[in-house]
């Protein structure tokens, strides 16, 4: 992406001003599988601000910005959930968890209701309200 795109444009990835800012102002503390970055703020939240006290989490995605490329585990720790990096807390992964599909809405992998695809019993014009006398 050209240094305009990150300059003016938010939903293609991290804007220059936030890689400016997780530079100086955040700690990288671990990546996911799929090249995200996380980063904690060096310092909490200050006096008077509603989160007072608590860590700044956030993540800086490898690519366009889509929340269901973040993983459980980090999804959890950005939230507060986990106190340590997901990287040292977590079980072994299990053999029936399936690797990470990007989201498919509005693609032609989207997902259909079965019933979508199934024809109509009735035409236009045939349809017959049913009546409690009958």
């Amino acid at each position: 992406m050209s240094i305009l795109g990150k300059i003016f444009t938010w939903w293609n990835g991290a804007t220059f001003t936030t890689m400016l800012d997780s530079a100086r102002n955040g700690e990288l503390v671990g990546h996911d599988a799929q090249g995200n970055k996380y980063y904690r703020a060096k310092k909490p939240y200050p006096k008077g601000h509603p989160f007072q006290g608590r860590e700044r989490r956030w993540v800086i995605y490898n690519g366009s910005n889509d929340a269901s490329r973040v993983p459980a585990e980090w999804h959890g720790w950005l939230h507060g959930s986990l106190a340590g990096v997901p990287e040292s807390n977590l079980p072994p992964p299990r053999i029936w968890e399936v690797e990470y599909t990007p989201n498919a809405t509005g693609t032609a992998k989207a997902h259909h209701p079965h019933h979508a695809h199934l024809p109509h019993s009735k035409g236009a014009g045939e349809y017959e309200a049913w009546s409690p006398e009958a």
